[in-house]
């Protein structure tokens, strides 16, 4: 994907409280990468070569990846892990599935492989410990797979216990309501792409705007074909920082980009710390 169709490179920084967070990780540091779609035409090596020296340069303790690591074909994971075998954390690198890592024949296996062959740990409906075991890593399955259940694993956690949990689609944060969730981090949406100052992203007003496009024309774009609004529910949550509840959720934009490109919503890097 060219630049003058993805804008340049954004890095997010937030800090996150967490409350009763362990002593130990006050201050820790995570990078959040998401959505990058690797298969030559929506994300540029330069655009990925940029964000994964950024992240580098935050030297980040835990650094996680929440899906859509590839578009359909998954040859080309095998060319995206060389890249990422460049990514450095000091505690290790997690990560979870999106829809399109699992919607394809093979892809699920192809990938998760791929990633674990450069010590990427994927999470499928997994509990993982890289903080310590007062602060527990949830990885769940994909929210359209088969097996996204989360009760079997959020109930292996004490209430009591603080905890990060990788989703790839923020819709899920509904459900994780009933749950304790210190931070949700998802991707899925790519912010919108297309976003208006002061109001958010398009698609937002979806039903409004598809009424006075012709059909003919629709087609031709993707953020008013009939199956886009489907990609997500809450499209109030499709990017940055959200309260669900009691829960918190953050929502990466994206590096990857579909056409016709992004407009006020640049592809991110998001530099979150501890609190």
């Amino acid at each position: 994907m060219h630049w003058l169709l993805s804008g340049p490179l954004s890095v997010e920084k937030l800090t996150v409280k967490i409350e009763n967070l362990p002593a130990s990780t006050i201050g820790t540091r995570i990078v959040q990468l998401s959505d990058l779609h690797y298969d030559g035409l929506r994300l540029s090596s330069e655009m990925l070569e940029q964000a994964i020296i950024t992240s580098n340069e935050a030297e980040p303790d835990l650094v996680v990846l929440t899906g859509d690591y590839i578009t359909d074909d998954p040859a080309p994971i095998y060319k995206l892990v060389k890249k990422l075998k460049h990514l450095q954390s000091r505690v290790g690198i997690y990560a979870v599935l999106g829809n399109h890592d699992i919607c394809y024949r093979n892809a699920k296996k192809e990938v998760t492989a791929a990633l674990t062959s450069i010590d990427i740990k994927v999470l499928w409906n997994e509990i993982a410990y890289p903080l310590g075991k007062k602060l527990p890593l949830v990885g769940l399955a994909d929210y359209w797979s088969k097996e996204f259940h989360p009760a079997s694993v959020m109930n292996q956690l004490d209430d009591a216990t603080p905890r990060i949990v990788l989703s790839h689609n923020p819709d899920t944060a509904q459900i994780l309501k009933k749950w304790r969730v210190d931070l949700q981090l998802s991707g899925h949406t790519h912010g919108g792409q297309i976003v208006l100052p002061d109001i958010g992203p398009l698609v937002v007003y979806y039903k409004k705007l598809i009424r006075n496009v012709p059909k003919e024309i629709r087609r031709f774009i993707p953020f008013l074909r009939s199956d886009y609004i489907k990609v997500l529910r809450h499209w109030e949550w499709a990017q940055g920082y959200h309260r669900v509840g009691k829960n918190q959720l953050y929502v990466n934009r994206g590096l990857g980009t579909y056409l016709p490109g992004r407009l006020f919503c640049p592809p991110e890097v998001t530099v979150i710390t501890l609190e």
